[in-house]
């Protein structure tokens, strides 16, 4: 036996005629529409939403008898539209004739497991019989929700129960809508869509609702969503026990409430909800209930507006319309069922006598055009369930055709549409989360003891970033990019060096070149007052030589000024070295023709001629070493451009790797050798005579080198990025501007501003008496 959507159950004695019997309508154990036929199919529909169950006497057969007349009377119409449909088709089951035996569940899995008994004993609940085992009922529609299905295990267009697909357990069900194993995790990818993390859960405590509801959380969760609580009602559950339901969601901080219910306990809550007034809710749905239109009044949707969820698709039946216009009691005149229908539909009492007549009662006669009247029987522009019910009709009327044909399809295997998913969008909705959302720049940081959802959002660490939004982890930018000031990307580290634009390069520029200005200008004065006493008592040869050396040493500081390039970096170490040495070479042959010329028989004679060329000669050879050690350092470990990112962690400073550690402090010990040198041999002839004391003047100068060098290495060492390069520039300029004041101010001074000591006589007076 196979079973469709509905429990339909009938049991028809008079073949093609309807029958119902009036004293049995609200009785599960009877069914309330019959016909007969040669193959009857049977129907269960929950046409009354409640059921009276009395206590057993025990004495008499117990009688349950149900009440609250609901619009799912037109799933029963649309299984007798379809059978009559088919019936008048003689392509589909010729010669064949479908009857029904359509029985009213009541909502009721009890009265549903009557209603089965029923249909398939074939015969009415007596003791005085035995129940046969056979039964005319071919299929069972039935039932509408999934537990009193799951009591008929046969064929359901509206059970969604994903228990109902284990074949082994029910091997003879069927279904025409697809199983809640699709709609749960529809809903739980819905959820997570919208960004609702933190939700609340309500369900029915039956089959649906705990399968169904099972299956959501268990997706949910995957898809990173958190349940504050779920609860579970039943329509049979006291006042008591619903309002403490509604005050879990009421105390609950989710704003999105997800209920998986069936009609019944959807009822039953909406009720309480309304009473509690229970608001600002944003509601995700079960196709039960979504799409329910005794629900979309302007009183409910101060609570339900806005809800979202998964619907059956609709469609149109053709001709169905006009069939259920024309359901009217003078049909069946003794079938009671439609003599609710109508009352129901008109609000009157049909066919009244004049003893139960009174003054406020509204009466009709069956003559009531249903065409007036609007209402869900006859408002067929969303057909979903009823459409269900069409199709699993046919279904089985095809599968019963094919059956009698013996037709296979030669094993062949057919695509078809079983159901599809559209996407809810709307253009607001609300934030349903424990956590606000961590913003790109920040991780999230589990609060113990709290869900998953629940979390503290934690700025990256320097150096760290994360681009999305809730990142569970801060990522490491590559060497030489840094964290922005939001940590949201990575950009490159500042790059630090020392340049001409900013303020210290500025001033270091302007003081070498100020250096360069004055010794150009002491070497012109020195050219034009080059026949004088004292430029020639100077030594003139050396002094120009000196003179170009210090514009050289004042000029090579502006190398270390810049973006370090491969020649830069070669050029300005090499440079210094050679242009001091050059220097030092310089003030050395001062020093020792200072000390030669006291050592002449005649005071006050030029430097004998003897000893220039022992100074040319020294000067180029304690240069020329100096030149030896440069180009070693070049051709084996020349300094290089370095980006340092080590010292500073969101800078990269710009420097000159030195190669070889070697060669650099060589260069510096080589050009402290020759300032040792010099320094010793001006003290020993710093007693010299007043009037000629260039002895004196080389000693404060070396003095002052010296200091400035001695001073610059741990200065050198401990400074950081272009501060280590602002060191040497300005121990260089230092170490110039020494020598070149302490040797030439005081001969400026006197071819400047005291002429007259500028004679021979001043300049061998006082040698000459001491002389005498």
């Amino acid at each position: 036996m196979l079973i469709f959507g509905f429990l339909l159950l009938c049991s028809i004695k008079t073949k093609g005629e309807t029958k119902v019997n009036c004293s049995m309508i609200g009785k599960p154990e009877y069914p309330l529409l019959s016909k007969d036929g040669d193959i009857i199919i049977g129907g269960a529909f929950s046409i009354h939403s409640k059921i009276n169950l009395e206590m057993p006497s025990f004495t008499e057969k117990p009688h349950h008898v149900c009440y609250y007349f609901q619009s799912k009377f037109r799933f029963a119409q649309t299984m007798i539209f379809a059978i009559e449909e088919i019936n008048s088709k003689a392509s589909l089951l010729p010669n064949i004739s479908i009857g029904y035996q359509i029985f009213d569940s009541c909502g009721s899995t009890l009265a549903s497991m009557r209603s089965s008994m029923a249909l398939m004993n074939g015969q009415e609940l007596t003791a005085e019989h035995i129940c046969s085992g056979k039964t005319a009922v071919k299929a069972i529609i039935g039932e509408s929700e999934s537990s009193s299905t799951i009591v008929l295990s046969r064929i359901s267009h509206f059970a969604t129960c994903a228990c109902l697909s284990n074949r082994k357990q029910f091997p003879s069900f069927f279904r025409t809508i697809p199983s809640d194993f699709y709609q749960s995790r529809a809903l739980a990818q819905l959820v997570k869509h919208f960004g609702w993390t933190w939700v609340g859960a309500v369900r029915s405590d039956n089959d649906y609702g705990n399968n169904g509801m099972a299956t959501f959380v268990e997706v949910a969760e995957r898809e990173g969503v958190c349940i504050e609580y779920s609860e579970a009602i039943s329509r049979t559950n006291s006042k008591e026990k619903i309002a403490k339901v509604v005050e879990v969601i009421k105390k609950g901080t989710a704003k999105v409430l997800v209920a998986f219910l069936a009609q019944g306990e959807m009822d039953v809550l909406l009720e309480e909800i309304i009473g509690q007034n229970v608001t600002g809710l944003q509601w995700v749905g079960s196709e039960s209930w979504i799409t329910a239109r005794y629900l979309a009044t302007k009183f409910v949707s101060k609570v339900l507006g806005g809800a979202v969820g998964f619907t059956i698709s609709k469609s149109k039946i053709p001709g169905l319309r006009e069939f259920l216009l024309k359901v009217n009691p003078s049909q069946n005149p003794s079938n009671a069922l439609l003599r609710e229908f109508w009352e129901m539909a008109f609000g009157c009492h049909l066919f009244p006598t004049i003893s139960s007549k009174t003054e406020h009662e509204k009466f009709c006669n069956g003559s009531e055009n249903l065409t007036n009247v609007s209402n869900e029987f006859t408002d067929v522009s969303e057909l979903r369930i009823s459409n269900n019910v069409y199709k699993a009709i046919y279904a089985i009327a095809y599968a019963l055709h094919n059956t009698l044909a013996c037709k296979t399809s030669n094993g062949a295997t057919e695509n078809i549409t079983c159901g599809t998913k559209d996407l809810i969008v709307s253009s607001q909705k609300p934030s349903s989360v424990c956590s606000e959302s961590c913003q790109p720049g920040f991780r999230q940081a589990v609060i113990k003891g709290r869900p998953v959802c629940c979390f503290e959002c934690l700025r990256c660490p320097s150096g760290e970033i994360s681009t999305t939004t809730d990142s569970a982890e801060c990522i490491k930018c590559p060497l030489e990019h840094w964290s922005n000031e939001n940590h949201s990307m990575c950009v490159l580290k500042k790059v630090e060096f020392l340049s001409f634009e900013e303020n210290m390069g500025i001033l270091l520029t302007a003081f070498s070149l100020t250096g360069v200005s004055l010794t150009i200008a002491v070497a012109l004065m020195f050219y034009h007052f080059i026949d004088t006493p004292l430029v020639k008592a100077s030594n003139t040869e050396l002094s120009f030589l000196l003179l170009f050396s210090l514009s050289l040493c004042f000029l090579c500081s502006l190398t270390f000024i810049g973006q370090p390039t491969e020649w830069s970096c070669m050029l300005r170490h090499t440079a210094f070295g050679i242009t001091f040495a050059l220097c030092m070479s310089c003030v050395l042959a001062r020093t020792i023709a200072v000390v030669m010329a006291f050592k002449t028989t005649v005071p006050g004679t030029s430097v004998p001629q003897c000893t220039l060329p022992l100074q040319r000669i020294s000067v180029f050879f304690c240069t020329f070493f100096q030149v030896i050690i440069c180009t070693l350092w070049l051709v084996l470990a020349p300094p290089i451009p370095y980006k340092n990112i080590t010292h500073s962690l969101d800078t990269i400073i710009l420097e000159c790797d030195l190669g070889s550690a070697i060669g650099f402090w060589a260069v510096l010990g080589y050009i402290g050798l020759l300032s040792v040198l010099c320094f010793i041999l001006a003290f020993l002839a710093r007693k010299l005579p007043d009037n000629f004391n260039e002895a004196k003047f080389i000693t404060f100068s070396l003095l002052i080198f010296c200091a400035v060098w001695i001073t610059f290495i741990p200065a050198y060492v401990s400074s950081p990025g272009k501060f280590t390069v602002a060191v040497e520039i300005f121990a260089i300029l230092a170490s110039s501007f020494g020598l070149l004041f302490c040797i030439f101010t005081p001969k400026c001074y006197i071819i400047l501003l005291k002429p007259e000591q500028n004679t021979r006589k001043h300049i061998m007076g006082k040698t000459h008496n001491k002389s005498q």
